[in-house]
């Protein structure tokens, strides 16, 4: 995001994350004020949607049961694809998920975005 008032928000919203969890109606005020940046910005109908998503999973299941996208498959040097772990703590994802915000331009972090859409939508 390229608001300097929604990187705040961002800034916020994990900090509190961090430092209190989940709590359920300022996270969800905090984040349906986020999507409105995001939709003040009109170039990012994706970021729109994942936050509405979000919150609405929030509202309805008091945390957020969402793990991490997991990271593309990666072999070592014997040709043996190694897995990394992802973490399934609802406020370390939930961080990772708000992080994503700080960088739209980035290609990965669409792609998690997206992962997170389709997780949200399946779940």
């Amino acid at each position: 995001m390229e608001n300097k008032k929604a990187l705040k928000l961002v800034d916020k919203i994990v900090a509190d994350l961090n430092h209190a969890g989940i709590i359920l109606n300022t996270l969800v005020e905090d984040l349906k004020e986020l999507r409105e940046y995001a939709k003040a910005q009109n170039n990012n109908p994706l970021a729109v949607k994942v936050l509405r998503l979000t919150y609405e999973h929030i509202q309805e299941e008091e945390t957020f049961l969402i793990p991490i996208p997991e990271d593309d498959p990666i072999e070592d040097e014997n040709g043996e694809v190694v897995t990394t772990e992802t973490s399934s703590d609802p406020v370390e994802s939930l961080v990772y998920l708000i992080s994503l915000y700080k960088d739209l331009e980035n290609k990965m972090n669409i792609a998690d975005l997206k992962e997170y859409r389709d997780a949200l939508k399946d779940f």
